[in-house]
Formats: C-alpha cells, structure tokens, sequence
C-alpha cells in the first residue's frame, strides 16, 4: 500500500456475537480519528470504518447490543480488514466467517487482527509460517491449536507486512495507531494519538518483520 493522506481507505471491521467491545471500538476510534483528523487540512477523509456482520443485531460481550452497517457479502471492497476478539468459540464454528476473512483477507491490502482475533486468522490458514501475537492468556492455546503459527509473546502488535496481529483488548488501539502511521505517516499517528488524548510512547513494543 502506498502511503497517502490524500486518499481514503476503507476500514472494515468484523462483528459477531460476543466480540469484544474494545476490541472493534477502540479500532473504530482510532481510524475514525485520524480521519478527522486529516479532514481538518482540507484533505480527503483519510479512512472510511465500516462494520461487518454475519446478521443484525449483534451481541457483544456483556450484552452491547450493535447494529453492523452491512450483512456479510453486500458490504464495499475493504482496504483495511480489522477481525477483532473476545469469545470467538462461535466465529471459529462457523464457515460462512472463516470463508469471508480469507476471502476479504486475499483481497485487502492489509489484514489485521485483535486479541483472539488471531485465532479467526490462524483458522484461514493465513498465519501459518508467520509470526502473531494474541492476548497474554490465550497464547500458549494459540500456540498449541495452531503450531504452524510463530507465537510472539510480550510484545502489542506484530507487523508482518501484509497481516499485523496485535496483543489483548487495548493493544488494538496501539496496532490501529501503528496502522495510521504506516498509510499515512508517523506525524499523523501522533496527531491522531494526541486528539484522543492516547499516550503509549511508539504505540507499544512491537515486532516489525522485513517482509
């Protein structure tokens, strides 16, 4: 992807039943922010988030109730695919998920995932031979359900070029700040980082990979 902050790439972020609310909302924030952000100098939106579900309402953890913009296979090409986490017992059983992440993953110039999100990315099969990282107690099952995966432990994202996994829940806002800064730059990151009030020194401890 060339980076740009004079065009717009479309977020889109996976939802589905007892999905982690941080983990689609803190992503949601960051690249609806850095939008803003950049619409403020007079320049295109940089980002366009939408959300993607299997059905509508979806309930997430503790009960949110959230109302997706699109049905699986009506939503617009997706630049940017964010599968964020939580109890993914049920996305992980269902086909009709796992078929629409690899198939919005092969297209997508980038595909990210949050928390247990890498789980749904592991079970596509598109981080197999790759380094991940998921949330610190899920590690050692990824590691053992998945053993074609390079588990990274103690870091908040992993860049693997076209696939970036991050660690548990609040990390999602560290890799999303990491994402603005690979598009468009490390100046609007911090801008972004700023306007929410947001500190994590370089988003986080990371592993940037040489893909």
């Amino acid at each position: 992807m060339v980076q740009s902050a004079t065009m717009t790439y479309r977020v889109g972020i996976l939802l589905f039943d007892d999905v982690e609310v941080l983990d689609f909302a803190g992503p949601f924030e960051v690249f609806s922010t850095a939008s803003r952000v950049v619409e403020r100098t007079g320049a295109p939106p940089a980002f366009e988030v939408v959300t993607v579900a299997a059905g509508s309402p979806v309930r997430a953890r503790h009960g949110l109730i959230v109302s997706p913009g699109y049905r699986m296979g009506e939503e617009p090409p997706i630049d940017v695919l964010v599968v964020p986490g939580g109890v993914v017992t049920g996305a992980l059983a269902d086909a009709r998920t796992i078929e629409w992440i690899s198939s919005r993953a092969a297209i997508a110039g980038l595909t990210t995932s949050v928390c247990t999100g890498a789980f749904l990315l592991a079970e596509t099969g598109l981080l197999d031979g790759r380094p991940a990282t998921t949330h610190w107690e899920d590690l050692d099952d990824l590691a053992a359900a998945y053993p074609r995966v390079l588990v990274r432990r103690e870091v908040a994202w992993v860049d693997d070029g076209d696939v970036v996994t991050s660690a548990g829940i609040s990390a999602g806002i560290d890799m999303s700040l990491h994402v603005v800064a690979r598009l468009l730059g490390e100046e609007w990151a911090s801008a972004t980082a700023l306007q929410m009030e947001y500190s994590a020194g370089e988003f986080g401890t990371a592993v940037r990979t040489s893909r």
